[in-house]
C-alpha cells in the first residue's frame, strides 16, 4: 500500500513542480491558436479547456496502459519505478511538448516538425514510420477491445462480429468533424475510464484476499527476461510513448490557448500513468506473484487476464463496467490513431481536408489495410508496434530539443528533452539488437552497442549547443 500511495504522490507532485518547470522553459504566450485562427470546422475545432483534456486522454489512453502495464508487471514491482519517473522526466515532457510545438506551427503533425528541425531526409521517413506506426496501432486497438467484447456477449457476436462494428465507428470517428463524434463522446468514456480505475484499486484495498505489492528493486521476470531493455519498451503507453506524438497535435488544433498546455498534455500523460499504476498493482495483487501472472497471460491473453481481474475483483456486474471501460480505452485511441494517419497522409499529399472526398480518398484504404492486419498475431503485433512506439518517442524528444536549441537564450533548458531522447535513444538500439524480432544479438554487443550511439547522440547535442564552448549551429 505504502508503494502505491509514494507512487501516486510522485506523479502529483511531478505535475506540479516539474510540469511547472518545463512550461516555465517553453514560456507559453498569449498567442492565437489555430483553433481560432484556423478553425476550419473538420480538425481545427475550439474546445474548452476541461473537454481537450479528456479526448487528449482518451486519445493516449488506449490499450497500452493497460495491457503493456501487465505484461510490463511480470518484471515486479520495479515496474512501478520506470512509470512515474519515466512519466515525469520522460513521457509527460514528450506529450507537451510535442503538443506546444505542434501548436506553434498551425497544428503540424510530428512528421512535418521533423522536416523542420531535423532536415527534409527526416521528414519522409517520419512520414512513412509515422503511418505505419499509427495502423499498426489502430489495429491493435481493433483486435483487443473486440476479443473482449466478445467474451462479454452471445457466442453468435464474435470477435469478427465486433471487428466489423468497430471498423465502421473508425470509418465514422476518422471522416467526421472532430466535434461531431470525439467532442461529445469522448467526455462520457472519460468519466467511465475514471470509474474503472477507481473500481479495480478499490476492489483490491477493500478485499482481506488481496494486498497491494511494495517495491523490490530485483528482476522477479520469472523467464528470467532482463529489466533493460525489455521491461522500458513493454510498458510504453503508461510512461513514454511515440505513439502520444502523432496524439498530441490533434489536439494542439483544439486548445484555445497556450496556457492550458500543461493542464491537457503534461496531465493526461499524467493520469494515463495513475492507470497504469492501478493495472501493475492489480495483475501482481490478484495473481500473488510475477509467475502466476505470466502464466495468466500466456493462458489467456492480455485481455483475458482483464476480465478475470475485474470479475474477480467486482463481481460479474462491476466485471462489465470495468470491462467497458477497458474496451473504451482502446477504441478511443484506435479510432484517432487513424484520423492522425490521415492527417499526416493529407499534409503529404496536400489535400484539402475540408472535402469530404478527400477525407474518403485516404480513410478507406487505412482502414481496409488494418482490417487485414487483424488476422496476424496479436502478440507480434504489439511487439512491433512497442518497439516502433519507443523509436517515435526517442526521435520526437530529438525534435523537441532542436527546437528548444532553436527557441531558447538559455541553452541549458534544452537538456530536459535532450536527456530522456539520449535514454530512449539507448533504449530503441538495444531492443532491436537484441530482440526476437530484432536481431537476436547477445547482450554483450547489445548493451555496449546502445550506450555508445546514446552517447555518440548526446556529445553530438552537446557540441550543437555549444554547451561545450562550441558556437550553435543554425539550422538550415
Amino acid at each position: 500500500m505504502f508503494t502505491f500511495i509514494f507512487c501516486l504522490i510522485v506523479l502529483f507532485v511531478g505535475y506540479k513542480f516539474y510540469g511547472g518547470f518545463v512550461e516555465k522553459i517553453f514560456s507559453p504566450d498569449d498567442r492565437i491558436t489555430p483553433a481560432i485562427e484556423i478553425n476550419d470546422g473538420v480538425d481545427c475545432v475550439p474546445m474548452k479547456t476541461w473537454k481537450a483534456f479528456l479526448v487528449q486522454l482518451l486519445n493516449i489512453a488506449g490499450t497500452g496502459p493497460i495491457f503493456g502495464a501487465l505484461m510490463g508487471a511480470v518484471f515486479g514491482p520495479v515496474a512501478f519505478l520506470w512509470i512515474i519517473f519515466g512519466s515525469v522526466l520522460g513521457g509527460a515532457v514528450h506529450d507537451y511538448m510535442c503538443g506546444m510545438i505542434s501548436e506553434r506551427h498551425e497544428g503540424s503533425s510530428i512528421a512535418e516538425l521533423s522536416g523542420t528541425y531535423l532536415g527534409n531526409g527526416a521528414k519522409y521517413v517520419m512520414r512513412i514510420f509515422s503511418i505505419i506506426l499509427l495502423v499498426l496501432c489502430g489495429t491493435v486497438f481493433i483486435t483487443s477491445p473486440a476479443t473482449l467484447i466478445a467474451s462479454l456477449t452471445p457466442e453468435a457476436l464474435d470477435k469478427t462480429f465486433w471487428t466489423v462494428v468497430i471498423l465502421i465507428y473508425y470509418v465514422l470517428a476518422t471522416l467526421l468533424p472532430i466535434d461531431k463524434i470525439i467532442g461529445r463522446l469522448y467526455p462520457i468514456f472519460g468519466i467511465i475510464l475514471m470509474i474503472m480505475a477507481v473500481s479495480i484499486i478499490g476492489g483490491i484495498v477493500l478485499s482481506s484476499e488481496y494486498s497491494l505489492p511494495e517495491i523490490q528493486f530485483v528482476n522477479l521476470n520469472p523467464k528470467g527476461i532482463p529489466i533493460w531493455p525489455y521491461m522500458f519498451v513493454t510498458i510504453a503507453c503508461g510512461a513514454i510513448s511515440g505513439f502520444h506524438a502523432t496524439q498530441s497535435p490533434m489536439i494542439s488544433k483544439c486548445i484555445m490557448s497556450e496556457k492550458v498546455g500543461r493542464k491537457v498534455f503534461y496531465g493526461a500523460m499524467i493520469t494515463e500513468s495513475v492507470i497504469a499504476l492501478v493495472w501493475v498493482a492489480a495483475g501482481l495483487a490478484f495473481y500473488g506473484s510475477t509467475g502466476g501472472l505470466n502464466d495468466a497471460i500466456g493462458e489467456l491473453q492480455p485481455s483475458g487476464v482483464v476480465y478475470n481481474i475485474s470479475t474477480g475483483l467486482l463481481g460479474k456486474i462491476g466485471g462489465v463496467l470495468a470491462v467497458v471501460g477497458v474496451v473504451v480505452c482502446p477504441i478511443t485511441s484506435g479510432d484517432t490513431a487513424f484520423r492522425s494517419a490521415r492527417l499526416i497522409v493529407a499534409e503529404w499529399t496536400k489535400l484539402d481536408q475540408k472535402s469530404f472526398k478527400n477525407r474518403l480518398i485516404i480513410t478507406l484504404p487505412m482502414l481496409a489495410l488494418g482490417g487485414i492486419l487483424t488476422q496476424l498475431d496479436f502478440n507480434m503485433l504489439w511487439r512491433y508496434f512497442s518497439w516502433s512506439n519507443q523509436t517515435l518517442a526517442m526521435i520526437a524528444l530529438w525534435v523537441a530539443t532542436a527546437y528548444l536549441l532553436k527557441n531558447l537564450k538559455n541553452k541549458i533548458g534544452s537538456l530536459i528533452t535532450a536527456l530522456p531522447a539520449s535514454f530512449m535513444s539507448a533504449v530503441s538500439l538495444t531492443y532491436i539488437l537484441m530482440a526476437e524480432e530484432g536481431l537476436k544479438l547477445s547482450k554483450f554487443i547489445a548493451y555496449p552497442c546502445g550506450v555508445v550511439f546514446a552517447a555518440f547522440l548526446f556529445a553530438f547535442y552537446l557540441w550543437k549547443s555549444g554547451l561545450l564552448g562550441t558556437k550553435v549551429l543554425e539550422n538550415k
